[in-house]
C-alpha cells in the first residue's frame, strides 16, 4: 500500500489491538526525508490503554530490544526506526521481539528500502517466524503532491510569494520529499526580500545541506571506476535510459552496465520510472555536478549534447546549453538558432524570445552569430509577446556598425514595430520605421514594403491620415515589386485597418480579399491580423455584429497560425464591444484578468484599462475611474492609440464636469480634440465629442463648441459611421440645451430651445438604440426627458432668473445640476432644485418625459450604472408632483434603510465624497452626512468601508 504519512497513521490506528487482542505489525518504508520518524512520533503520541508500554529503538544507536523476556510478556507498542541501519545482533533481537509479540501489543518498523542490505527484506533472512494471529501491514510513504507542497510554501513564505510557477518548480526539484521541501523553503526564505516568486528564484536557493551530504556520501560509496555513471546522471539532470547513461559516462558497455548496478545498489541512483535511471530527488544532481572535475565535466557535457541530439523530438535548447558548457561555441550558437526556430514554429514565442535575449546579451558574441540571431529575435518578438529587454537588446544591436546594412535595416524595422505596437513609444517608433524604410529600399524590397506597410497604420498620434495614405501607395508598389505573397497580404491587412477606420466605402470589399484560407502560415498570420484590424475598426464605427463575426474569425485564425500578439489584441477589441453593447456582467473582472495576464506588457491591455475606467465612472467609483483611465501609471494616456485616447479623454472630461472642474475639463477637451483633428479620422471623435462640446460650452466658449460640432460634421460627411453619427446628433443636442439654459431671452425662447434639444436627444437615443448601445441610449433618452421637463417648467413658471441657471454640465450626458444637469444647480445649502410648488404641469409631454426618466433609471440599474441610476432618480424626485392621498409627514422606516439612505450609502461606498453625492442627488452636503450616519447606525457599520460589506452587492 502506498500512503502518505497521515494515511499510514490512520491505517495503523484502525488495526491497533485492544487489550488481549491479537498483535499488529506495520512495516513503513520510505526514502530519506519522507517522514518516517515523524510518523513514529505521532504514533507515540496516540492515546492508548494506560498499561500499554511504549518503547523506542533507533537502530544503529545505543540500546535496543532487551535480551530478557520480561518486557515481551506485557502489552507494548514498539516504535523501531531506521531498521536499514541495524547490525546482525540488532536484527536478531528485533526478530525475536516480533516473533513473541504479546496479546494487545503492536509494532511499527521503518526503513529506507534503497539502503536495505537485502533488498525487500527489512529484517534480513531467513523468513521471520511470525506468531499465528499477527496482523502484518506494509505501507510505503509517498512524496507530497503539488497541493501539499503549496501549503508548506504558503506557511513558510506567505501567500503572495507562492506563485504557481514557484510551487511547480519547488515540487519538481524536490520530488515532493517532505524533508527536502522544508529545507529548500528555508533556503528560499534566507533570500528574503529578493525572492520574487519565480522558478529562477527557487533554483538560485541552492541545494539543502542535508540532501547534499546524503547524495555525496552515496556517490562516494561507489567505486571510483564506476563513479562516472553517477556523474553522467548529474549532467543529464533527468531520468535517462541505460544506454544513454553509459554513453554519457564514457564507460564501455560492460563496465558501464556494472557501474549502473553498483550505483543502484548503493542508492546513489534510483529508478524513478521503469527503465529510466537518475536521482530520487532531482535537485541532488546539482550537488553531484558541482563536485565533478572541470575537464571531466566538459567531456560529459559534450557527450550529453550528442546523446540529446539523437532523441526525437530534439530538445535543442538543452542541447545548446550542453554545447556551451562543453566549450563548443560554434555548435552552441547553431543549437540556439535551431531551438529558437523550433519554438517559434510551434507557437512557443516566449520561450524563443527568452533564449535569444539571453544569448544576444552575452558579451563577445561573434558578429556573424549576432547577424543571424538578432533578426530571428526581432521576427519572433513582433509576432509574439515580448518584454522591455527585447527592445533594449535590439536597440544596442542596430548601433553595431559591423552589421550588414540589410540585417541592420531588418532589425530597425522590427524595433520600430515593437516600439509602436507593444511599448507605446509611437513617436520614437515612427522615426525608426521611416529610417528602416529608407535603409531597406535599396537592399531588401520585401522588407522595405513591410516597413512602409507599418507606416500605413493610422492609430498612432502625431501624423495625419493623408500621410498614411501616401505610405499606402508606396507600400503597395513595393509589395507588388517584391512578388512576395505574405508581404502583399501584410499591406492589404494594414489597408483594411486604414479604410475601415476612415469608414471608406470599399473597406468591406478589402476584407473579403484577405486570403483567410491560405495554406502558407505567413500569409495566414497576416490575414488574421487583417481580420482583427477590420474587426477593431468596425467596432469603433458601431458595426457590432459584423465586427463580432470578424473578430471570431480573426482570433481563430490567429490561434491556428501562431500569432499570439494578434490574438491578445483581439481580446481588447472584445472588451470594448462588450462595454458598448451593454454586456457588463463580469466585465470588470474580465478587464482586470486581462491586465493581470499581460502584466509584463501593459500596453497591450490598454483597451482593458480604459473599459475598466469607464465602468468605474458609471458605477460612481471616481477614484478608481481616474486610476484605470490613466492606465494606473504604467504609461501616459497621450501614448494611447488615437481612438482609445479620445475615449479615455472623453471619460476624464465627464469626470471633471461632474466634479465642477469646468476649466480643467475645457482644457482637456481642447487638447484631446487637437489630437483627433490632427489625425483626421473623424469617426474616432465619437467617444469624445459630446463631452468636449459640453466642456467648452459650460466654460463659456460657445464659438469653439460650435466650431467643434461643425468640424465633426464636415469631417464625417456622408460616411457610414453609425456610432459617430449618433455622437454628432448628441453633440448638437448638448449645444442646443446649453445655449437655451444660458440665454437671457424670454421664457418662450428658452422653452423653444429646450424642446429643440429634446428632439435632438431623442434622435440620438433612437440611433443608439439601433446599434445597439444601451448605455448611450439611456444617457441621451435621459437628456431628452430632462429638456422636456425643463421646457414645461419654463412654460409654467416663466423665465428662470439668469443667476440661477447653471450651464449644461454632465447633463448632455444625462447628469443633474451640480454634476452636470442643466437647470438650477443646488448651492451648499441644497437650494436651487425645483420645489413641489414649481413642479411641471401634468401635460402629456411631461408625463411621457417622467415615464421615460423612470425607464432610464431602471436601465441604468440593470446595467449596474449606480451613479447614473441615482442621478436619474434624484431628477425624478425634484420634478415629480407629490402623490395625491399621501398622509402628511415622512414615512417611517424604523431600522430599515429608507430609499434615500440606501441611495446615498451606495454612492458613498462607491467612492464619492459627500459634496459629490450632494451634487448628484440635489441635496446639501449636510443632508448627505445625515443620511450616511443613519445608514451606518441602522446597519451597525463602523466606517464607510465596513458599510460596503454590510450593504452587500449593488442591485
Amino acid at each position: 500500500m502506498i500512503t502518505t504519512c497521515g494515511s499510514a497513521l490512520r491505517s495503523f490506528v484502525r488495526a491497533l489491538p485492544t487489550r488481549n487482542a491479537e498483535p499488529v505489525l506495520m512495516f513503513v518504508e520510505g526514502a530519506a526525508g519522507e517522514g518516517k520518524s515523524h510518523l513514529l512520533q505521532e504514533l507515540a503520541d496516540l492515546p492508548g490503554p494506560p498499561d500499554l508500554a511504549r518503547r523506542w529503538w533507533r537502530c544503529g544507536a545505543e540500546g535496543g530490544p532487551p535480551e530478557e523476556d520480561g518486557h515481551r510478556r506485557e502489552a507494548t507498542l514498539w516504535l523501531v526506526d531506521d531498521v536499514h541501519r541495524a547490525d546482525e545482533d540488532g536484527l536478531r533481537r528485533l526478530r525475536r521481539v516480533l516473533e513473541e509479540l504479546a496479546p494487545g501489543s503492536a509494532a511499527a518498523v521503518t526503513y529506507r528500502p534503497e539502503e536495505l542490505p537485502m533488498p525487500g527484506l527489512p529484517l534480513g533472512g531467513p523468513p521471520v517466524a511470525y506468531p499465528n494471529g499477527l496482523t502484518v501491514l506494509r505501507n510505503r510513504l509517498a512524496p507530497w503532491d503539488e497541493e501539499r507542497v503549496r501549503r508548506a510554501a504558503v506557511e513558510a513564505l506567505g501567500e503572495d510569494s507562492c506563485t504557481d510557477e514557484a510551487v511547480a518548480r519547488l515540487h519538481e526539484r524536490t520530488g515532493g520529499v517532505p524533508r527536502v521541501v522544508v529545507d529548500l523553503l528555508a533556503l528560499v526564505r534566507a533570500q528574503w526580500p529578493s525572492f520574487t516568486g519565480t522558478a529562477a528564484g527557487i533554483d538560485a536557493a541552492g541545494v539543502p545541506a542535508r540532501l547534499a551530504e546524503l547524495v555525496l556520501s552515496r556517490t562516494h560509496a561507489v567505486a571510483p571506476e564506476h563513479r562516472p555513471v553517477v556523474w553522467a546522471a548529474a549532467v543529464l539532470d533527468g531520468p535517462a535510459g541505460r544506454d544513454e547513461l553509459i554513453a554519457v559516462s564514457g564507460l564501455g558497455a560492460a563496465t558501464g552496465g556494472a557501474a549502473l548496478l553498483r550505483a543502484l545498489e548503493s542508492a546513489a541512483l534510483a529508478e524513478p520510472a521503469e527503465g529510466r535511471y537518475g536521482f530520487a530527488v532531482p535537485l541532488a544532481a546539482s550537488a553531484v555536478r558541482a563536485t565533478v572535475p572541470g575537464p571531466v565535466r566538459q567531456d560529459l557535457h559534450r557527450r550529453t549534447a550528442n546523446v540529446l541530439s539523437r532523441r526525437q523530438p530534439v530538445a535543442w535548447a538543452a542541447v545548446a546549453e550542453h554545447h556551451r558548457a562543453a566549450g563548443e561555441s560554434h555548435r552552441w550558437l547553431r543549437a540556439v538558432e535551431r531551438a529558437a526556430e523550433a519554438a517559434e514554429a510551434s507557437g512557443r514565442h516566449e520561450q524563443a524570445i527568452a533564449l535569444l535575449e539571453r544569448t544576444l546579451a552575452l558579451p563577445g558574441l561573434p558578429p556573424q552569430a549576432r547577424a543571424r540571431l538578432a533578426p530571428l529575435l526581432a521576427r519572433t518578438a513582433v509576432t509574439g509577446l515580448r518584454s522591455d529587454q527585447t527592445v533594449e537588446v535590439l536597440a544596442q544591436i542596430v548601433r553595431d556598425a559591423a552589421l550588414p546594412p540589410a540585417v541592420r535595416g531588418e532589425l530597425r524595422l522590427d524595433l520600430g514595430l515593437m516600439l509602436c505596437n507593444q511599448m507605446g513609444r509611437s513617436d520614437e517608433g515612427w522615426r525608426v520605421l521611416e529610417v528602416a524604410a529608407g535603409e531597406l529600399r535599396e537592399v531588401r524590397s520585401v522588407l522595405a514594403a513591410r516597413a512602409m506597410a507599418a507606416l500605413v497604420t493610422p492609430y498612432w498620434p502625431g501624423v495625419s491620415v493623408d500621410v498614411h495614405r501616401e505610405w499606402l501607395i508606396k507600400a503597395e508598389v513595393a509589395a507588388d515589386d517584391s512578388g512576395d505573397e505574405p508581404m502583399r497580404t501584410a499591406v492589404l491587412a494594414n489597408h483594411v485597418g486604414l479604410a475601415m477606420s476612415c469608414a471608406d466605402p470599399d473597406a468591406w470589399e478589402l476584407v473579403e480579399k484577405l486570403p483567410v484560407r491560405s495554406t502558407d502560415p505567413a500569409c495566414a498570420r497576416q490575414a488574421a491580423r487583417g481580420l482583427c484590424n477590420g474587426a477593431d475598426s468596425a467596432v469603433w464605427l458601431g458595426f457590432y455584429e459584423r465586427g463580432a463575426d470578424l473578430l471570431a474569425e480573426g482570433r481563430d485564425l490567429s490561434a491556428r497560425s501562431g500569432a499570439p500578439y494578434t490574438e491578445h489584441s483581439a481580446l481588447g477589441t472584445r472588451l470594448l464591444q462588450e462595454w458598448w453593447t451593454g454586456r457588463w456582467l463580469g466585465l470588470d473582472k474580465r478587464c482586470e484578468d486581462f491586465v493581470a495576464a499581460t502584466a509584463d506588457m501593459p500596453f497591450i491591455a490598454s483597451d482593458a484599462y480604459v473599459v475598466r475606467g469607464l465602468l468605474a465612472l458609471a458605477q460612481g467609483d471616481w477614484g478608481e475611474a481616474r486610476s484605470w483611465l490613466s492606465q494606473q501609471g504604467t504609461f501616459g494616456t497621450e501614448k494611447l492609440p488615437v481612438p482609445l485616447g479620445a475615449a479615455a479623454a472623453g471619460a476624464v472630461i465627464r469626470l471633471a464636469l461632474a466634479r465642477q472642474e469646468v476649466a480643467a475639463a475645457a482644457e482637456q477637451a481642447r487638447a484631446a480634440w487637437k489630437v483627433v483633428a490632427g489625425k483626421g479620422v473623424w469617426p474616432w471623435a465619437a467617444e469624445l465629442a459630446p463631452w468636449a462640446v459640453e466642456a467648452l460650452a459650460r466654460a463659456g466658449d460657445g464659438p469653439a463648441a460650435h466650431t467643434m460640432v461643425r468640424n465633426f460634421s464636415q469631417g464625417l460627411g456622408r460616411r457610414d459611421a453609425p456610432a459617430a453619427g449618433a455622437a454628432l446628433t448628441w453633440s448638437r443636442a448638448v449645444l442646443a440645451e446649453t445655449e437655451a439654459l444660458a440665454t437671457e431671452a424670454l421664457a418662450e425662447e428658452r422653452r423653444s430651445g429646450l424642446l429643440e434639444a429634446a428632439e435632438l436627444y431623442e434622435e440620438a437615443a433612437g440611433a443608439y438604440g439601433e446599434l445597439p448601445r444601451p448605455y448611450a441610449q439611456a444617457l441621451t433618452a435621459e437628456g431628452a426627458a430632462r429638456c422636456v421637463l425643463a421646457a414645461d417648467t419654463e412654460g409654467a413658471s416663466g423665465a428662470v432668473p439668469a443667476g440661477d441657471a447653471a450651464p449644461a454640465g454632465d447633463g448632455a450626458s444625462g447628469a443633474p445640476a451640480g454634476d452636470g444637469t442643466p437647470g438650477p444647480a443646488p448651492d451648499a445649502k441644497g437650494k436651487g432644485a425645483p420645489c413641489p410648488a414649481s413642479a411641471p404641469h401634468d401635460t402629456a409631454a411631461t408625463l411621457a418625459a417622467l415615464a421615460e426618466l423612470e425607464g432610464c433609471a431602471q436601465r441604468f440599474t440593470d446595467l449596474g450604472a449606480v451613479w447614473d441610476a441615482a442621478r436619474a432618480r434624484a431628477l425624478l424626485r425634484t420634478r415629480q408632483p407629490a402623490r395625491k392621498g399621501r398622509p402628511p409627514g415622512r414615512p417611517s422606516h424604523a431600522d430599515q434603510l429608507s430609499p434615500r439612505e440606501e441611495e446615498v450609502a451606495q454612492l458613498a461606498v462607491s467612492g464619492l465624497t459627500n459634496r459629490e453625492i450632494a451634487a448628484t442627488l440635489h441635496l446639501s452636503p449636510r443632508t448627505v452626512e445625515q443620511h450616511i450616519a443613519g445608514a451606518m447606525r441602522k446597519t451597525g457599520a463602523l466606517s464607510r468601508r465596513d458599510l460596503a460589506h454590510r450593504l452587500g452587492p449593488t442591485p
